[in-house]
């Protein structure tokens, strides 16, 4: 029984991390809803960049329901009776608590705060995850991409 219950656990563990994988929000990645789609540009010239740190998410059920049943696997594997019923009680409320802790800080990124003087003098502030392959710097000129309230910074 505890190596199906270990076994188990580990599997769980596993989907706890993939579950918290989440798309990158840099300037050049798309969903699939934006594929396609017509938006509007606006070009002008970086005044700032600022680095962020974009939190990761608290709303997801994944981390904190599958740390529960990890926590409850384990806490069924102590004591007998009454006392393996509240251990298991007990290792699912810790589990859950933990399986959120994770998937919160597997799905933070680091981010920047790029603000610009578009051409028609007015300015955006756009915040978005770091992209390697588009580091901007004040003075850069850039667009605006935008479709209703996303906008993105691109060269």
């Amino acid at each position: 029984m505890k190596k199906t219950a270990v076994a188990l656990t580990c599997l769980l563990t596993g989907a706890v991390l993939t579950g918290c994988a989440q798309s990158t929000l840099t300037g050049t990645s798309y969903s699939r809803g934006e594929a396609r789609q017509a938006q509007s540009v606006q070009t002008g010239r970086v005044e700032s960049v600022v680095p962020i740190v974009i939190e990761g998410r608290t709303d997801g059920v994944v981390g904190a329901g599958t740390g529960a049943v990890v926590g409850g696997i384990a806490g069924h594997q102590v004591g007998g009776g009454s006392g393996r019923q509240l251990a298991t009680v007990l290792g699912a409320v810790a589990g859950g608590i933990a399986g959120q802790r994770v998937e919160e800080a597997t799905s933070r990124r680091q981010g920047v705060e790029i603000t610009v003087r578009l051409d028609n003098g007015s300015v955006v502030s756009v915040v978005q995850e770091v992209d390697q392959n588009q580091v901007f710097s004040p003075g850069d000129r850039v667009r605006i991409l935008g479709q209703g309230a996303t906008k993105r910074v691109t060269f």
